[in-house]
């Protein structure tokens, strides 16, 4: 069931999202060649206790999944697309690393990703970035009072086709409120026109996930979470907590 939320709630949202904004923000400033990727977690853990927000991530544990998630951030390196565990394998230089982060504050939850490159990147792999945050734009800009959830899969899926990226199966965005996860399912490819119309005071995470060698094909990693492009391409997974309003998208997870 999809949940309305009032104005209020969208103003509480909002102050969720700053938090995970500040989290991303620190987390990129921090990553380094050499750095330990649970250091990220520990930074995004410090600006999360900071804020008295907690995380909707930490031992979140689906169905499919054998464990709870350890971490309150995802860090995903080159060929994983989304779901990295941070453990202690250290950042390198040129490495492409999509980070995902997630607070709840005063009962309301947040998520948003970033994908960047530690140091100096390779021009395909900026293009891969720069195309991500075109898909996600272009998401964002479907995200209007009347138009439908398959408006903003289409809008990203044509994006990232154009440009010649795969797009992995069964991995999009959702609703989002009060927890991370409440409907409806965001997809990110699918057909104008389809699925439930969109009205102020549904809020939704837009999240387009890029596979850089063109396939489609993934597969989850032995430790039952990391999602990773199965020709080892590299991947990018950018995203937003959007409000729909009657004065058009209102984007909850920037600074």
């Amino acid at each position: 069931m999809v949940k309305i939320k009032t104005n209020e709630s969208l103003a509480a949202m909002r102050e969720a999202g700053r938090v995970v904004a500040r989290a991303l923000a620190a987390v990129r400033a921090e990553a380094a060649p050499g750095v330990r990727l649970d250091r990220l977690d520990e930074v995004a853990r410090r600006v999360l206790g900071g804020a008295g927000a907690g995380s909707p991530f930490l031992d979140y544990h689906p169905d499919w999944a054998p464990v709870p998630f350890p971490a309150v951030v995802c860090v995903s390196v080159n060929d994983a697309v989304v779901h990295g565990i941070p453990d202690g394998s250290r950042l390198a230089a040129g490495d492409l690393v999509s980070v995902d982060c997630g607070a709840t504050l005063d009962g309301w939850a947040g998520d948003s990703a970033v994908s960047f490159v530690v140091g100096r990147g390779r021009p395909e792999d900026e293009r891969l970035i720069s195309t991500a945050q075109d898909a996600l734009a272009a998401g964002i800009g479907a995200a209007v009072v009347g138009n439908r959830i398959g408006d903003v899969a289409h809008a990203i899926g044509r994006v990232c086709r154009a440009a010649g990226y795969g797009i992995p199966d069964g991995f999009g965005g959702h609703g989002i409120g009060r927890t991370m996860h409440e409907d409806p399912g965001v997809p990110n490819e699918g057909r104008p026109g389809r699925g439930m119309k969109l009205r102020h005071g549904m809020v939704l995470a837009i999240e387009p996930m890029l596979i850089g060698g063109g396939t489609d094909e993934h597969y989850t990693a032995r430790d039952g979470w990391t999602v990773r492009t199965s020709d080892g391409s590299r991947a990018a997974h950018v995203e937003h907590t959007v409000a729909i309003t009657d004065e058009g998208p209102r984007v909850l997870t920037v600074p």
